[in-house]
């Protein structure tokens, strides 16, 4: 196997429709879907094993092409352009939706054009069912073909075409020829779509084109935001939507699972599922927004969850959590960066910083969109008595580590943050809680960070303590403590901490999580790339502490580092390459944050000089 079939990670894009989402890269291939929902198995996975993934293409047969990759504006329609001397061909994919209609058609869509030249495309369809565990066998039926699986997870699919194609044992492919201005057509569909209109092509290639971009564009249009950097942020907010589950208002942490953090490393983790951090933090940036939908939605699947059981880490999409971590050993992994996991150990882990993350979005849907419930002011009761109980504790803190728990200076101030929401909003509402006790808490919990996390030496915030000794390291998350306003931009003590963040984590613009190199705080070897997330998190403090210009370079820097669509991975390396899941919510909420303090910066110096 050679590694350099591999296509960079930034050179996808991302189509979806709110129950799953494929890739597809510059050369024309879906490499990467999970069918039918975000967390259903692959059956296209070419991303982590080049031969034994599955992937759908179509190619041009031209010579010395060249590519190019673009959105239709305020859409997730995404159109793949292939030059060369003997011409241009466009092959535009998408997956179905129609505003208000109760059935969505689970389905890829894709469209060939010849722009120029009369020319010949190449089709290969090779789907691997179950994480290509399982065979399938495929029957025809007229024009249309039915891949039959033998997994309970998977539903059956078929394909339909606008012109003749091949079946070889369990793969189909086809070479048909386009007449310049000429369009053919395939799709791609769940089986269980059930309406007979699914099975006539002539459905998608006459509707669902236009009311798919009218579905995208409406969407857009409900956003209250005209600032700066407008269609930055909208890419952004149609990312964090193509992430979202329409079915339950969950939302998953990015759309693919296992794609390295190192190359030849061990960082290679499943993120198709629902964290209530990432969860929470993605609401937060739709109700900035004003995308107020998503987070009722968001809220009500909260509620669901909490009915009968304790806030929970993390959940598939549907609320269940039996998420057991497995390694397919089948996969070579990216660039044969093994191991490829599905599942997610980080499930049974303690993280008591979600606490904090969920209240503060329940804050600002509370005091910006619409009261909140005396049902879920109940659940915010019952969660608030478990951070009174367990502040105290060490945990696995936000990064997640697989080695021992410690008292992390972000639990902490999550657990702060949940407090002083849970306070703001109970008063508010004049909800019955108990004030004194409340209150003394919080007191209790921002003395215990203000004091005992501090680093007289280093002089900075540090990453953790243990009982009453602190460490000398730093962690990018202490980022968040004046954008949560724990503290001012003036206070003393964040002016050195940020100087320290400069000193240790940060690399131009990019900035690492924490320095695992020199402590191993998260047990795993190696070094993994800058984390984006973070990134955004260091602009989001220089615009906040008055530092305009800088904040505006560094902003402009880092969107340098996107792909060619404007997407984001996980984390940047030191050669500028995307390492990591692909798109990631976290990275796509820090860049709407950071835009919108930036613009609110920028107009108040505006106004102050009028």
């Amino acid at each position: 196997m050679t590694k350099h079939n591999y296509q960079p990670i930034e050179n996808y894009g991302l189509i979806g429709n709110m129950e799953t989402a494929a890739l597809v890269g510059m050369n024309g291939s879906i490499d990467f879907l999970c069918f039918p929902r975000f967390d259903s198995p692959s059956v296209f996975a070419r991303l982590l094993d080049h031969e034994k993934g599955g992937y759908f293409s179509i190619i041009p047969q031209m010579k010395d092409m060249r590519y190019k990759q673009l959105y239709l504006p305020e859409t997730a329609v995404l159109i793949t352009r292939f030059f060369s001397e003997e011409g241009i061909v466009e092959v535009t994919d998408y997956m179905p939706l129609n505003e208000g209609s109760e059935t969505q058609c689970n389905s890829i869509v894709r469209k060939v054009k010849s722009i120029r030249g009369d020319v010949t495309c190449r089709l290969d369809l090779q789907p691997r069912f179950d994480y290509a565990q399982k065979k399938h066998t495929i029957e025809r039926d007229g024009d249309i073909l039915l891949f039959k699986t033998a997994t309970d997870e998977q539903e059956d699919m078929r394909f339909m075409a606008s012109f003749d194609v091949e079946i070889d044992d369990q793969d189909v492919y086809a070479e048909f020829s386009l007449k310049e201005s000429e369009r053919a057509f395939v799709v791609l569909e769940l089986s269980s779509n059930g309406d007979t209109k699914f099975n006539d092509i002539s459905y998608y290639t006459k509707e669902t084109y236009f009311s798919t971009i009218a579905f995208w564009r409406n969407w857009v249009n409900q956003s209250s935001y005209s600032g700066r950097w407008k269609e930055v942020v909208q890419r952004s907010a149609i990312t964090l939507k193509l992430l979202t589950s329409a079915r339950y208002g969950s939302v998953v942490a990015a759309a693919t699972f296992s794609l390295p953090e190192e190359l030849n490393g061990d960082r290679n983790w499943d993120y198709r599922f629902t964290w209530i951090r990432d969860a929470a933090f993605t609401m937060y940036a739709f109700l900035k927004l004003g995308f107020v939908n998503e987070s009722t939605a968001f809220l009500k699947w909260i509620i669901e969850q909490d009915k009968n059981r304790d806030l929970h880490l993390l959940y598939k999409i549907d609320g269940e959590w039996d998420l057991e971590e497995k390694i397919l050993e089948h996969f070579e992994g990216y660039k044969g960066s093994g191991p490829v996991r599905i599942g997610n150990e980080a499930n049974n882990q303690l993280q008591l910083d979600i606490y904090g993350e969920l209240l503060d979005t329940i804050y600002i849907y509370n005091q910006y969109h619409q009261p909140i419930t005396f049902e879920l002011w109940e659940i915010i009761c019952k969660e608030i008595k478990i951070v009174i109980e367990r502040w105290r504790e060490p945990d696995h803190g936000i990064w997640e580590i697989r080695n021992e728990k410690q008292e992390f200076l972000h639990s902490r101030l999550m657990c702060w943050v949940a407090m002083d929401r849970a306070i703001k909003i109970g008063t508010d509402r004049s909800f019955p809680f108990p004030v004194g006790e409340w209150i003394d808490v919080r007191n209790q919990i921002y003395k215990d960070i203000f004091d005992n996390f501090w680093n007289e030496e280093k002089q900075m915030w540090a990453q953790f303590k243990r009982g009453d000794k602190v460490s000398d390291t730093i962690d990018g998350s202490v980022l968040l403590m004046p954008l949560l306003h724990f503290v001012t931009p003036e206070e003393p003590r964040w002016i050195k901490t940020l100087e320290a963040v400069d000193e240790q984590l940060r690399l131009d613009v990019l900035v690492y999580r924490y320095n695992n190199e020199e402590v191993g705080i998260d047990g795993l070897e190696g070094e993994e790339g800058t984390f984006t997330m973070c990134s955004f998190w260091y602009i989001e403090c220089l615009a906040k502490a008055g530092r305009i210009e800088e904040a505006v370079e560094n902003f402009a820097k880092m969107i340098g580092y996107a792909n060619h669509l404007g997407l984001f991975a996980e984390m940047i390396s030191k050669k500028g390459q995307h390492l990591g899941n692909f798109p990631q919510a976290f990275t796509h909420l820090g860049l709407i944050s950071a835009a919108l303090e930036l613009d609110k910066q920028l107009s108040r110096r505006v106004k102050a000089h009028k």
